[in-house]
């Protein structure tokens, strides 16, 4: 027989079972009911983006193994960096180029995008209405026909707007003065602090290019293990039997050296200012070797011209008249002087 300890003791692990069991069913249903509760309408598309941060009402749909955030009607979008893309339910998509701000709102079949700052690029195929608000502009796209619209809204941080619709027009309203003005297709124009007087054409301005990437292939885990011995011992003969190419050496470069000599540096721990070193005590060498003002490499090609020898012509010796020696006997002596003294010069 078991004692009461024992019997109340069981009865409470029961009674908390039981309560697990309720607070369980109870987030259950609060769940599906918040589920619910989401009205089916108010989904505007799916984004993606490198650097976004999305703050409200949002829902995550998986399709294909891919993960989506679905923005739905209130949300506060925020592109740090880059661009981020939308692709509208009813058909269409709109790229936001960073740093940009943006609130959206729905509205049956009027979306509504409540433009802080940054450029917008908005492409809306089917028979969805689009309203870009700023602070005292509202810039509403028109289709001409059944054409799809196509129109760029940008809103800087010094307060200038820009709009420039690719296909079809967009009407612009200042909000507090209820002015109107028609900007048609193809134009390119912008407004300073939110002033119609001020509009005036700005082409260029407007930029957010659609960049359409292909998604990157998904990350494929393999799992290698080790080669089998005769596969690496025949690997090892083969590189054994084939020595790689030997490397060629490069020619030394002839480039100036420079080395800088300067003292040592000195810390000493006690003082509070450290001792600074002179600089006039560095020394900078360069070393450079000088090269010659021609420098010739090759070889000459073409037929080797034979020199003719030059016959040197043999000059003609001077004539000289002859003397005849000199007769130095006592007789040529004394006939000298009987010469010259009977000479008429004497």
């Amino acid at each position: 027989m078991r004692s009461p300890r024992m019997v109340r003791r069981v009865c409470h692990i029961a009674l908390i079972c039981c309560a697990v069991v309720l607070l369980s069913a109870s987030i259950t249903r609060l769940q599906q009911a918040r589920a619910d509760n989401l009205p089916a309408g108010d989904a505007i598309g799916a984004i993606e983006g490198e650097a976004i941060s999305v703050q409200g009402p949002m829902s995550v749909d998986t399709t294909n193994g891919e993960v989506k955030t679905i923005l739905r009607s209130g949300s506060e979008v925020q592109v740090k960096s880059g661009e981020a893309h939308i692709d509208l339910v009813e058909g269409g998509n709109i790229t936001i180029c960073g740093p940009s701000h943006f609130s959206v709102l729905k509205s049956g079949g009027a979306l509504t995008i409540a433009l802080d700052s940054g450029t917008i690029h908005a492409h809306i195929d089917g028979q969805l209405t689009l309203n870009v608000y700023t602070a005292q502009i509202q810039a509403h796209p028109i289709a001409i026909g059944n054409a799809p619209q196509d129109v760029l809204v940008g809103l800087d941080a010094s307060g200038v707007m820009c709009i420039h619709p690719i296909k079809g027009a967009v009407r612009i309203e200042q909000q507090l003065t209820g002015q109107t003005i028609m900007v048609p297709q193809n134009g390119d124009v912008s407004l300073a602090n939110g002033q119609l007087e001020t509009l005036r054409p700005s082409p260029g301005q407007c930029n957010c290019e659609l960049q359409f990437t292909a998604k990157e292939d998904k990350i494929s885990t393999q799992v290698s293990g080790l080669a089998p011995s005769a596969e690496v011992k025949k690997e090892t003969d083969a590189k054994a039997a084939d020595p790689p190419p030997s490397t060629p050496v490069l020619a030394d470069k002839q480039e100036p050296v420079y080395q800088v000599f300067m003292p040592p540096l000195h810390y000493d721990a006690k003082s509070k200012v450290q001792q600074d070193y002179d600089p006039d005590l560095i020394v900078l060498v360069r070393r450079a070797r000088v090269r010659p003002t021609l420098i010739f490499t090759g070889k000459v090609e073409g037929d080797p011209v034979i020199a003719q020898a030059a016959t040197v012509a043999t000059p003609a010796a001077p004539k000289t008249n002859a003397k005849k020696p000199e007769d130095d006997s006592a007789w040529a002596r004394v006939r000298t002087f009987f010469h010259k003294l009977w000479s008429p010069n004497s």
